[in-house]
């Protein structure tokens, strides 16, 4: 794949995460059981940023969990090989609480609803809410998210690569082309 643009640099990205975090505050009308669960990996760095965002405007911590769908995957059979199973890490109670579920790209929907099959092994939440950095259109599943960073339209023959500080080393999102 070669780097066809970039669509979002480091103050890009933070400033949608703030802009993320706001609106969370707005439609949930404060931060009372408000808890946030990332997609491993990178669903979980931007929970956390948008867990921060939230300290800086309520002064209030916001439990942040990781989880890992792997196993909940509908292309699990497909895969060559041993997938890799990473720790589901959601060391609070998420029954009857808001839970605002945070991946970076939201695609065809599948990852979603994955994670929401694995959450709900957890427990029952008040109401679960999508939040995204990046929306590229092309679902497959009626899924759709509550809070999007930046909507990015894309063909099925490109990609929306999230790179971040924390596991790329670089910050920055860029749409790929596929050779």
């Amino acid at each position: 794949m070669r780097e066809k643009a970039k669509i979002l640099d480091k103050e890009a990205i933070s400033r949608a995460v703030m802009r993320i975090a706001h609106e969370i505050i707005e439609k949930n009308s404060g931060t009372d059981a408000l808890c946030l669960v990332g997609i491993r990996n990178r669903g979980v760095y931007i929970a956390r940023r948008i867990a921060g965002c939230i300290k800086k405007i309520e002064d209030r911590d916001i439990p942040v969990g990781a989880l890992d769908i792997t196993l909940y995957r509908d292309d699990l059979a497909l895969a060559s090989g041993q997938p890799t199973v990473r720790k589901t890490e959601i060391d609070f109670d998420i029954n009857d609480k808001k839970l605002v579920l945070v991946d970076d790209v939201l695609y065809t929907g599948r990852t979603i609803r994955a994670a929401l099959d694995a959450l709900i092994d957890f427990g029952r939440p008040n109401s679960i809410q999508l939040a995204v950095l990046v929306d590229r259109g092309h679902r497959e599943l009626p899924i759709r998210a509550d809070f999007v960073g930046k909507n990015i339209p894309t063909s099925k023959k490109e990609a929306v690569e999230v790179r971040l500080e924390e596991s790329d080393n670089t910050e920055e999102v860029a749409i790929m082309e596929k050779d």
